[in-house]
């Protein structure tokens, strides 16, 4: 099955083609501002893919609250022109072609359980760490949307009256360093900051891992996966996964009658989640 792959986003849209195996060609361009040049370019590119050999179809990841039933992307996004009509029907028509869109966020949660890093497992959790806290909750290899489409949308839990969100990323470390300190400085400076042992770095970065940890804590005793993932840029940070799980022990020894420890690890793919994800929504949705 030779697919195209698009992964939508709001400053670039990354194209590749999927011989069955591998991404090929891969590469980027700027997102356009309206709906008009946002057709003509998926339409180009998806023409040159197809002057190289059949395809079949389309696989795409895209922001917002995608409805597979109805072929609409609800919600709202940094590309409001998206948004809140049947695109699916009408990207077809374009195309030529099947096409299959989901959610960034699932994508990179469905790759992970296809050929990643949850590969096997039947019951996960992925958390997308980046401006805020994003994910997905997969159940026998399949997204659980939610009856609202809201199923993974970690950021909005409550914890001590401000969100996951505002706490749980390196972009609110960053931002809660600066209102401290007068500094000019970025998440990742924080961390290498914190790895210096600088006091108020320090402070902060275990209060992200607190918040991390008490999330995945309460998920592993509400929806019981057997594994949960990490993702986003701060993934890669060496000092965060051990930081979590270092703070996961602290609740277990608060909660004395819990005695499952929620296994924690970081997410395989990086850069090509998007577009690993969008390939196994399409064979869910059409291989059969």
């Amino acid at each position: 099955m030779e697919l195209a792959v698009i992964d939508i986003g709001g400053t670039s849209i990354k194209f590749a083609r999927w011989d069955g195996t591998t991404l090929q060609d891969r590469h980027a361009a700027g997102t356009p501002a309206d709906l008009e040049g946002f057709y003509a370019l998926l339409t180009t590119e998806v023409a040159h893919m197809k002057a190289r050999g059949p395809l079949a179809g389309v696989a795409i990841s895209s922001p917002g609250a995608v409805n597979q039933a109805t072929g609409v992307i609800e919600g709202a996004s940094a590309l409001p022109y998206i948004h809140n009509f049947e695109i699916v029907p009408e990207l077809e028509r374009r195309f030529g072609l099947k096409v299959a869109i989901e959610n960034d966020a699932n994508c990179a949660a469905l790759a992970e359980v296809d050929t990643g890093a949850a590969a096997g497992k039947s019951r996960v959790a992925v958390l997308v760490l980046g401006t805020g806290v994003g994910g997905a909750i997969i159940a026998d290899g399949h997204v659980e949307h939610g009856h609202h489409l809201l199923g993974g949308e970690f950021g909005y839990m409550m914890q001590n009256g401000r969100t996951l969100s505002e706490q749980g990323t390196a972009v609110s470390v960053g931002k809660a360093y600066r209102e401290a300190s007068g500094e000019n400085v970025s998440g990742k400076d924080v961390f290498d900051r914190a790895d210096d042992g600088d006091k108020l770095a320090v402070e902060l970065t275990e209060a992200l891992y607190q918040s991390l940890a008490e999330a995945i804590f309460n998920l592993q005793y509400s929806y019981d996966p057997e594994l949960f993932l990490v993702g986003g840029g701060i993934s890669r940070n060496p000092a965060l996964l051990p930081g979590i799980r270092r703070h996961i022990e602290q609740v277990m020894a608060y909660v004395k009658i819990a005695d499952v420890t929620p296994q924690v690890e970081s997410c395989k793919y990086l850069e090509a989640a998007n577009l690993m994800g969008a390939i196994a929504n399409f064979k869910q949705r059409y291989a059969d």
